[in-house]
């Protein structure tokens, strides 16, 4: 089984090169990925079509062109230092950015899926992730400054507090919008923040507050 799963993220990796994503880093930790561990048993017989899928709780997985192509335009130009994640969720973008990343911290405000992330990248050995249960629009000050800032939901506006929170020159990756949603990179550049706005996205809403 693990050759078969191994051989099904290797292929989905070339699918994706095939789609369009160029960095080499990022495709290898595609193919490094067990993506059907971060969904339901029913669904895993899907975890490599290039589709999301429900993971609970109202959320979903984010399809993996998605997944790849946000870490894509966060490392483009850039060394992989300390990124900050806004929803954990299942944990599948999380267990890519800790494949390239130095650290990753994370925040989810829904308790349950924090728990379920956080035991799934343990069983894969991925240990340079700080998690926390809470508001992802208030970031995580205590950490901050972020060399990047990826977010997995979209907010009509983008949080003032995530852009205070990059460092000079980072990064933040952002599906901004209630219902005509695009994905947007913003760059700091001291006081200065430029934009740049890539393609039509579709993800859940950026909800604030935390659940139990």
């Amino acid at each position: 089984m693990a050759v078969a799963t191994s051989r099904s993220a290797a292929v989905l990796a070339q699918k994706l090169q095939a789609e369009g994503i160029r960095n080499p880093q990022v495709l290898a930790a595609i193919a490094h990925t067990p993506r059907h561990q971060f969904v339901e048993a029913v669904l895993a017989h899907k975890a490599y079509e290039n589709t999301a899928l429900p993971i609970g709780q109202g959320q979903t997985i984010s399809q993996p062109y998605i997944v790849a192509r946000m870490t894509e335009l966060l490392l483009q130009d850039k060394a992989p230092g300390k990124v900050l994640e806004i929803g954990t969720g299942s944990g599948y973008q999380t267990a890519i950015l800790a494949r390239l990343f130095s650290h990753v911290c994370s925040v989810e405000r829904i308790k349950a899926l924090q728990f379920q992330a956080k035991r799934r990248l343990q069983q894969l050995d991925l240990h340079n992730v700080s998690m926390k249960h809470g508001d992802g629009w208030q970031g995580w000050p205590s950490k901050a400054p972020f060399d990047s800032i990826i977010v997995t939901a979209a907010p009509v506006e983008v949080p003032v507090a995530l852009l205070q929170q990059l460092t000079e020159g980072g990064r933040l990756v952002i599906p901004v919008g209630l219902h005509d949603q695009v994905l947007r990179v913003y760059q700091r550049n001291g006081d200065d923040f430029s934009s740049t706005d890539i393609e039509a996205v579709r993800f859940v809403p950026l909800v604030p507050g935390a659940l139990a």
